[in-house]
């Protein structure tokens, strides 16, 4: 090999990283937030677990990403680690599957439909049609589509070019006279882990081995010992996402640990031990891609198979591992979710309802309340107000980072969604505490409204409680029916406070009500109705998002025309049924 041997060589290796990170990437992006959902409903059994775990490393052909991914939702509190187990055993069999896509590089045949399957032949037809589709579709999806299969053509390339600059070891007695050094186990193992944490990829290492293989140099005795390698190296990636998190989280990437090196301690020692009675002849025999990925299979399978029924039992020994360090504050949501950015959307869209319910829950309370103070409850409505300012603070600063990934037209409709509604959210917690003091007001100044401003106050209560309960239920299911019933109920309780006002100064000249009174009525009254007004801001950002048509505002515009009978229905029905 001469030094442009070695460009070449380095140049492929280049290649393949940027394609599969390509390819992976898109395939992320094309998965949406299904990946999030699907995580936390089959974590809870380890045997769906590794199905699940073999299911998106397959997918996203990465399984450090996934482990990566597994540390920042445990780290985020969202996963219990114990649930992790079996995701990371099953990423370790799904990674396989890039080996066995990288073989199709050895094929060699005259017949056509076989020459086909060869790399160099479908790998420009693929990129030319992964070009059309970037430069041609107006769908981001599509353009995902275009993406994976460009990224593949490109990572097939690489794999050509490592081949092609390797080639001359063949013929090279020094090339033979390094390879005898690899007859050692140890040395086997220890050159692969080194690889493939330099590397950062195991589909890399394996490609390299892979190409190595074509020269015929590589037996299955030199082979075996740095496959198994690869797959302790390939934990370097999470070990290095652990730093600074929690020690639930530095846990996931022991169990990842664990789960490589015993398996590789487990199987050298069957496989050498049984070696040193029955002399495998195969040992020395010259391996090809295929033997290699073949062999990366069933280490990975076997190991699982060993292991899968132990998974506390490695629960264990990482919580063992990982004991002595002070537990931090958990994050609210991890950064590591922003290389994955459709689960950290779905994760943040997660937080942003539970912070809904809670500004809902806060002015329920207070309204409830309202002429019955109490320190305890006042304190209860005082901590839900600042879970929502938490809430929205983190929230706000996360969706921002996010926002700077390249995302989805799906993906970012839900981040635009989600920061058009956060600071309502807040704003409703913050009408409870206003709320609140009128209460406390109520209370110490003995305030005490007559028995019609009591049943005219407590209609209002009513339909502000109805309006809350239809935009969070909207929010919570993108229901954009429900949605559209907001609005029409938000102008009649605009035409309640207004009525109660008017019902007030009435009373105030007949000598029924006393000024201080009106003050206090006034407060409530006011906060009441910029609730609603909040309702009606989600509300019609749940629509208009939905039809893309938020910045036009189309929906908004069309009900201030009145020109919608169902708008108009809606409205006479809610003013029907809440009248004063």
């Amino acid at each position: 090999m001469d030094i442009f041997s070695f460009i070449t060589l380095f140049g492929g290796l280049a290649l393949f990283l940027f394609g599969m990170n390509q390819m992976s990437a898109s395939l992320e992006k094309l998965a949406g937030g299904k990946m999030e959902a699907i995580l936390n409903r089959m974590t809870s059994n380890r045997f769906k677990g590794l199905l699940l775990g073999c299911g998106i490393t397959i997918a996203i052909q990465s399984s450090s990403a996934v482990t990566v991914m597994l540390v920042g939702l445990v780290n985020s509190g969202i996963m219990d680690l114990s649930n992790t187990v079996g995701v990371i055993m099953g990423s370790n069999i799904g990674t396989t599957v890039t080996a066995w896509i990288m073989s199709m590089i050895g094929i060699s045949s005259d017949n056509f439909f076989i020459k086909m399957l060869k790399p160099e032949s479908f790998s420009p037809i693929m990129a030319l049609i992964g070009v059309i589709m970037m430069m041609t579709c107006k769908t981001s999806k599509k353009r995902d589509i275009g993406n994976i299969m460009v990224g593949f053509a490109i990572l097939m390339y690489g794999m050509q070019f490592m081949s092609n600059s390797v080639s001359p070891l063949a013929d090279s007695p020094k090339f033979e006279s390094i390879l005898t050094a690899f007859n050692n186990p140890l040395l086997g193992v220890l050159t692969g882990l080194v690889v493939t944490a330099v590397i950062q990829s195991s589909a890399a290492s394996i490609g390299m081995l892979q190409a190595l293989s074509m020269t015929g140099g590589i037996t299955c005795g030199m082979a075996i010992p740095i496959v198994m390698g690869q797959n302790i190296g390939t934990c370097a990636t999470a070990l290095i996402s652990s730093i600074g998190v929690n020690r639930n989280a530095k846990r996931v990437a022991v169990i990842h640990i664990l789960f490589n090196v015993i398996g590789t301690v487990v199987f050298m020692a069957v496989f050498y031990g049984l070696h040193a009675f029955i002399d495998f002849q195969f040992i020395d025999n010259t391996i090809n891609p295929v033997g290699i990925a073949l062999f990366h299979t069933i280490f990975n399978v076997c190991t699982t198979a060993l292991l899968l029924p132990f998974t506390q039992v490695l629960v264990r020994i990482a919580v063992k591992t990982i004991h002595t360090e002070p537990e931090r504050e958990v994050a609210f949501l991890d950064e590591r979710l922003l290389k994955t950015p459709t689960i950290a959307i779905r994760e943040c869209n997660n937080q942003a309802v539970e912070m809904a319910h809670i500004a809902k829950n806060s002015m329920l309370k207070s309204m409830d309340m309202l002429f019955s103070f109490s320190d305890d409850d006042a304190e209860a409505v005082h901590q839900m107000e600042g879970d929502v300012d938490i809430f929205e603070d983190h929230l706000g600063s996360y969706l921002v980072k996010l926002s700077a990934n390249e995302l989805s037209d799906h993906d970012t409709r839900q981040i635009s969604k989600m920061l058009h509604t956060i600071g309502n959210f807040e704003r409703i917690s913050d009408h409870a505490v206003n709320v609140l003091s009128a209460s406390k007001e109520i209370q110490e100044k003995s305030v005490e409204l007559s028995d019609t401003a009591h049943a005219e106050l407590n209609v209002v209560a009513a339909a502000l409680k109805e309006i809350l309960d239809i935009t969070i239920r909207a929010y919570d299911t993108d229901d954009i029916e429900m949605a559209s019933r907001v609005e029409p109920l938000e102008q009649v309780i605009d035409g309640l406070t207004e009525a109660v006002k008017l019902n007030h100064i009435n009373r105030l000249q007949k000598g029924e009500c006393t000024i201080q009174n009106g003050f206090v009525l006034s407060d409530i009254l006011t906060n009441y109705e910029r609730v609603s007004d909040h309702c009606s801001n989600i509300a019609v950002a749940i629509i208009e998002l939905a039809h893309d048509s938020f910045e036009t505002h189309e929906y908004l515009n069309q009900l201030k025309s009145a020109d919608d009978p169902e708008f108009k229905r809606l409205f006479e029905e809610y003013k029907n049924k809440y009248s004063i």
